[in-house]
């Protein structure tokens, strides 16, 4: 009996893995609770930016992140981190890059240090859960958005500057 409930239990938490109910990406900062696309919010506020950028990577090629990175410390070392407010969004295959063993995880958390902020969309989430059969571990700046392609659209209605790698 009690490995019956064992594997009832594990059960329900799959499914909640994959529906989205709980997982790896809830230790994650997400805005999925009270998100409006009316209103963006930011894990990095810059009231002083005079320059907003959001950077999209949907590529699964590291080399691609890569350049989506050195474009984003570009624009730090051009601008000043006080004056420049970046976020950059992945989805589809290039949210392998936001993956905690990514070959760029650590430039990843040297820019957050700098105020830049890194997106991932929880429908890319999901399936990747679904694919794996288990939550992918993300790095830790990962922000947790309902859907990358909204998030772009929701800052360039917002005035950001938008750019592909």
């Amino acid at each position: 009996m009690k490995r019956s409930i064992r594997i009832s239990i594990m059960s329900v938490v799959t499914t909640c893995f994959l529906l989205g109910g709980i997982g790896v990406a809830d230790a994650n900062p997400s805005m999925l609770k009270g998100y409006s696309f009316a209103k963006p919010t930011f894990v990095h506020e810059h009231p002083f930016a005079t320059a907003h950028i959001v950077l999209q990577v949907s590529q699964g090629d590291p080399a691609r992140w890569g350049l989506a990175l050195s474009n984003a410390q570009n624009l730090l070392n051009y601008f000043g981190q006080e004056e420049v407010q970046i976020v950059i969004v992945a989805f589809g295959p290039g949210e392998k890059m936001y993956l905690a063993d990514s070959p760029v995880a650590e430039k990843i958390a040297a820019l957050d240090a700098e105020g830049v902020e890194f997106d991932a969309c929880d429908n890319t989430y999901k399936a990747m859960t679904k694919e794996m059969g288990h939550p992918p571990k993300l790095v830790k700046q990962a922000v947790i958005v309902p859907g990358g392609i909204v998030r772009i659209m929701q800052l360039e209605q917002h005035g950001f500057d938008y750019i592909k790698p």
